[in-house]
């Protein structure tokens, strides 16, 4: 099998609503496949990481975003299968934001299938929430 090594920067943001809620997106593939990540994604040639989570959390949520500030660098690797005769050995750089939207989107978020990463976003109670079924990213939630 051979295997290909790659990194990943991304910035992604975490929301919370006034009931204690995170909002998550479930992943549609790459290396999280399947599980709740933080909304976001790559940045772009050309951006900025500010732009980039503006622009992903529009892409991901359907929301803008009103406030946000940086709360930390966090690196995974991860080696999963990209098809039946490869692996991908990656390295993930996010940048993650704490986020704040206006109360009045809280329920207006996308959640639906965005047709690229995410299968829909929702609210969840952090304390519900597995840590098997969580991306690595995701995982700062419950710390």
């Amino acid at each position: 099998m051979e295997i290909f090594k790659s990194k990943h920067v991304g910035c992604y943001g975490i929301v919370y609503n006034d009931e204690g809620e995170v909002l998550l997106i479930k992943k549609a593939r790459g290396a999280y496949k399947g599980q709740f990540d933080l909304p976001g994604g790559g940045i772009e040639y050309g951006e900025t990481a500010d732009e980039t989570l503006k622009r992903e959390f529009e892409e991901e949520i359907g929301l803008r975003i009103n406030k946000f500030k940086l709360k930390q660098i966090v690196t995974n690797y991860v080696v999963w299968d990209l098809d039946e005769t490869h692996k991908e050995d990656l390295q993930h750089i996010a940048i993650i934001y704490d986020v704040k939207i206006k109360k009045s989107d809280f329920k207006k978020i996308k959640k639906d299938a965005d047709g690229l990463d995410s299968l829909g976003a929702n609210w969840y109670k952090p304390a519900n929430l597995k840590m098997k079924d969580l991306s690595p990213l995701a995982k700062v939630i419950k710390k």
